[in-house]
């Protein structure tokens, strides 16, 4: 999928990356782009209104549902302090900000050692911008607030709370891992805001450029080289996506198997490759243990519950089943210092572009 930015965001020059993402023209004027975004109209109906208020109220359900088996899942764990973490939603925001935005997680030691700390790390190297944080998933802000007392901006409060504190220069730089769906409606979303703002520029995702995916790939089998044994398979579980850019798993599959690194494995939750193709492959070789570690940002809920829980379908579960001696390591790809680097230098790359 080639991934074009809204024309408001002066982005760094991209070198040819995977089929999921390719190069961008560049940009023009966040006037532009914020007039182009102010003539787009929608047909309405009686009809399609109906409809949207039916499809409204199921969603919500949906999501209510879904706040409730978080909060049952989250009783059989102990997610950390949440006041340890810095919430970074506070005004006196000078005239640059860098916003960092995310998915976000309940997890408490989860969001503070992997979101907080790419945070701080992005704090430390531009001094000259005060970074503060958003959330995408308005249910995990919701969650956290009921059950910890603690509200997270989400993508429009903390807009808003930079329009309000007059930054003149914005810089946007989202944790995801990907250009999927919701980072490209990050984009939309930001370019509501682009009249606002002298400058606003976007940075990339985790796995980019080519050299991205080798530098990810180093830091993953660093991170595990002690049990690169032989008779070891390491099984790294990632989210998944029905984008194109779900080709970011096999590539990173493909790169490993042809740099040597015979013994590691890459599958995802809710894509391909699947879990069972993921146990195919393993069961191919002769190992005795497994490993299972997060290919995501945070270890929350699909780290804790997907791969590491006791339930009959769990990754954990299926390769116990099968006869393998596991081992959960529940730290997600935040908690990298190689990892935090390469956010820090595609949020380099973006404030460049806005001098």
């Amino acid at each position: 999928m080639k991934h074009k930015l809204a024309l408001i965001f002066v982005l760094a020059a991209m070198t040819a990356a995977l089929t999921a993402c390719g190069e961008t023209d560049g940009a023009s004027s966040a006037a532009d782009t914020g007039s182009q975004a102010a003539e787009t109209t929608v047909a309405e109906t009686e009809p399609e209104e109906a409809e949207t208020e039916a499809s409204e109220s199921e969603e919500a359900e949906e999501e209510a549902e879904t706040a409730e088996d978080a909060e049952e899942d989250e009783e059989n764990y102990d997610t950390g302090d949440a006041s340890l973490d810095k919430v970074r939603n506070e005004d006196g925001i000078g005239e640059k900000e860098m916003l960092v935005l995310s998915f976000g997680t309940s997890f408490n030691d989860s969001r503070r050692l992997t979101i907080g700390a790419i945070e701080d790390a992005l704090d430390n190297a531009f001094p000259d911008y005060d970074v503060r944080r958003g959330f995408t998933a308005n249910i995990i802000i919701d969650h956290v607030q009921r059950r910890d007392g603690i509200l997270i901006d989400d993508v429009d409060a903390a807009l808003k709370r930079a329009v309000d504190n007059n930054v003149k220069t914005l810089v946007v730089q989202p944790t995801h891992l990907m250009h999927g769906f919701e980072y490209n409606d990050l984009v939309d979303q930001v370019g509501q805001y682009a009249d606002a703002f002298d400058k606003v520029v976007f940075g990339e995702p985790l796995l980019n450029t080519d050299d991205d995916f080798k530098r990810v790939e180093q830091a993953i089998t660093d991170w595990t080289k002690e049990y690169d044994d032989g008779e070891t398979a390491i099984c790294f579980m990632g989210h998944g996506t029905e984008a194109d850019s779900n080709g970011v798993y096999q590539k990173m599959q493909d790169l490993l198997t042809a740099d040597g690194f015979k013994n590691y494995y890459v599958g995802t939750v809710e894509a391909t490759p699947s879990l069972d193709d993921v146990l195919k492959q393993v069961q191919a070789g002769d190992y005795k243990r497994v490993v299972l570690e997060p290919l995501m940002v945070v270890a929350g809920d699909h780290a804790n519950n997907d791969m590491a829980g006791d339930d009959e379908d769990s990754w954990k579960s299926v390769f116990e089943d099968a006869g393998y001696e596991v081992k959960c390591l529940l730290r997600g790809l935040g908690e990298n210092e190689a990892i935090r680097q390469i956010y820090v230098d595609h949020a380099k790359a973006a404030v460049d572009s806005a001098k």
